[in-house]
């Protein structure tokens, strides 16, 4: 897993576990790594048990956490619970695609990814009529 952690961190190109088996001149097959990242449970919980360690290393008085969403587009993809539209401040309008927040702890000139959560929204299909669809809008919007 560190191995394929730092190839996405250091790719300066689309990266995939092909690009990785061949970087590593095929000695590990990129089947491997598809298998590793199917198989495994990558949440918050599992990047809050790697990081601790660092993070209490490196906190101080004066740390402090940084929240940030990013809004990853998928205009071809098909609306789901993740994949929906989301009001994007930086273009000052809705977009689909997929919205992670992410947390991290910054302190003595170092940052550190502590939590993400995707968000996930309630789904239109799901709705049946025209009145349950304006009031789950007016609900959102009273939020």
């Amino acid at each position: 897993m560190d191995l394929y952690t730092d190839y996405l961190i250091a790719t300066d190109s689309q990266a995939t576990a092909t690009g990785l088996s061949v970087i590593l001149d095929r000695q590990i097959s990129h089947d491997k790594f598809t298998r590793m990242l199917k198989e495994g449970v990558f949440n918050s919980n599992y990047l809050w048990k790697k990081v601790k360690k660092m993070v209490r290393a490196i906190e101080s008085e004066d740390g402090c956490l940084i929240f940030d969403d990013t809004i990853v587009e998928k205009e071809w993809t098909d609306e789901n619970e993740i994949v929906c539209w989301h009001y994007d401040h930086s273009k000052a309008r809705s977009v689909k695609g997929f919205n992670i927040i992410s947390m991290i702890y910054h302190s003595n000139g170092i940052s550190i990814p502590v939590d993400f959560r995707v968000v996930e929204k309630l789904l239109f299909s799901m709705i049946t009529t025209e009145k349950e669809k304006e009031e789950v809008v007016q609900q959102k919007m009273s939020l």
